[in-house]
């Protein structure tokens, strides 16, 4: 008990204190894009469905990426590929920020998703393991502080840069933060140690998923951009995406050191957790790109204020999350996933019916209720899906529920997207734009609500879990002389 509460050491803080410098500025720097791309669409002559790709293109190599930190922590050393990553969203900021064209600006965005996917689960790893078990719980909680504060803070830093200087520098505010983390990681962080016996990188498996998933994601952007579905351009490139993914499943059943451990899927808890998570991502990051475009284009709102009314839907989070945690431990993940899927369901249902003049504290309230309803959905959601999982199967279930979670969020920013585009054709006045956002909010409101479905299974898979494995524990007492 002394050692559970003992001080914890100057260094786990130095170490903590560089991996959060790392957390907050991959992490700002998504909620900062997503007030800024109504400037970009017009600066870049773009149109909704081409600009989206600079969220959706970033958050898929996040899910690139994210399985692979495993591997290269073990093969090149965690302080060795923290410090790479650290480079690469630095540079690819510096880069975002000379782009001149939508393209470049995707591909630049895809390099920093690529630096950014690794830092967070990279600076974990460390961070647990300087802390040790017994302190792990106290040093994990103030790495949980910039997921709670960016949904916060980073809209409305946004649009104070946005307000001030070019968009260019909501990139180019990284460069210096990048480097301040680089040079504290090269002095703070142990010394770097290559793992000798790394599993080998399933490297068909993970060309089978970089390339499937863009093309599928592509392929339903285009939508958006042509006549319809029946176009060659959006069937061509749904057909082969899915045949690619087709093709990663097959190999990832068979192979012995999958890129993603598929056979996870069997159990009950994780594969229902696993389809409520991808809904969720899908709901929420597609309506983080709604938000702050209706509140510009139709409200006319300045970028400084559409950050500061995008906040309460962070702020209603963070206020939930801290209870999740206390009532998952008590009642389990499900019964709070289904309550958490509900909320944010029925609190979405107010922008479904969005006007051009909606008074703006209703449309806050109901954000702050939303964000109640994700923060007691998405945690619980994955302390469920690791119920029925033995020790050694999380360190294959962990990422790849992030992985599930950033997919379904590229693929929902996409179709919401689709959807509020061809919505927008002929929407000359406030009312016909506020009408087509109403429109794709109700595609919100259908995402989240199809996600109540896996999360009642999730629910009944759990109970059925613990309760099996009660008896197990009480069979194996009974059957301990031991305890005779």
């Amino acid at each position: 008990m002394a050692e559970r509460h003992a001080p914890i050491e100057a260094h786990v803080w130095r170490i903590s204190a560089v991996v959060i410098l790392g957390s907050v500025m991959s992490i700002l720097d998504t909620t900062i894009v997503n007030v800024a791309l109504a400037t970009l669409g017009r600066d870049l002559h773009s149109t909704i469905a081409e600009i989206q790709w600079v969220v959706t293109g970033y958050m898929l190599a996040l899910a690139a990426v994210i399985p692979v930190s495993g591997w290269a922590a073990e093969r090149f050393g965690v302080k060795r590929m923290y410090l790479l990553s650290l480079v690469f969203f630095t540079a690819g900021s510096m880069l975002c920020g000379l782009s001149t064209s939508t393209g470049e600006l995707v591909g630049f965005r895809v390099l920093q998703g690529v630096g950014g996917g690794m830092i967070l689960p990279l600076g974990q790893m460390m961070m647990a393991a300087a802390a040790g078990p017994t302190r792990m719980g106290r040093v994990m909680s103030v790495a949980a502080i910039p997921v709670m504060l960016a949904p916060i803070l980073g809209p409305t830093l946004g649009g104070v840069i946005l307000e001030s200087v070019s968009w260019r520098w909501i990139f180019y505010v990284n460069v210096p933060v990048g480097a301040l983390a680089v040079a504290a990681g090269l002095r703070a962080l142990p010394a770097p140690a290559a793992g000798a016996a790394a599993r080998p990188l399933d490297v068909r498996g993970l060309a089978l998923m970089v390339t499937g998933l863009p093309l599928l994601t592509y392929g339903l952007a285009e939508v958006g951009t042509t006549g319809g579905v029946g176009s060659a351009k959006v069937l061509v490139p749904c057909l082969a995406g899915l045949a690619l993914i087709g093709a990663f499943a097959w190999h990832a059943l068979r192979a012995r050191a999958p890129l993603l451990e598929l056979r996870l899927y069997r159990r009950a808890t994780f594969s229902s957790a696993s389809a409520t998570m991808f809904l969720l991502g899908a709901a929420l990051f597609g309506g983080m790109i709604l938000l702050p475009l209706y509140w510009q284009q139709v409200r006319h709102e300045s970028v400084i204020q559409t950050g500061l009314l995008v906040a309460p839907q962070g702020l209603g989070a963070a206020l939930a999350m801290p209870f999740a945690g206390r009532l998952t431990d008590r009642l389990g993940g499900g019964p709070l996933a289904v309550v958490g899927v509900v909320v944010s369901a029925v609190a979405t249902v107010p922008f479904g019916l969005i006007g051009a003049h909606t008074s703006i504290a209703w449309l806050c309230a109901a954000m702050v209720v939303r964000g109640l309803g994700i923060g007691f959905a998405f945690m619980p959601v994955m302390t469920a899906a690791f119920a029925a999982l033995d020790r050694s199967e999380l360190a294959d279930a962990t990422p790849q529920m992030n992985v599930v979670q950033r997919v379904g969020g590229s693929l929902g920013t996409a179709l919401l997207a689709v959807v509020l585009q061809r919505a927008l054709v002929g929407a000359h006045t406030p009312a016909g734009a506020a009408a087509a956002y109403g429109v794709a909010f109700w595609a919100s409101v259908a995402m989240t609500a199809v996600a109540v479905a896996p999360a009642v299974v999730l629910l009944r898979a759990e109970r059925a879990a613990r309760a099996a494995r009660r008896a197990q524990g009480l069979v194996e007492a009974a059957l301990d002389p031991a305890t005779a």
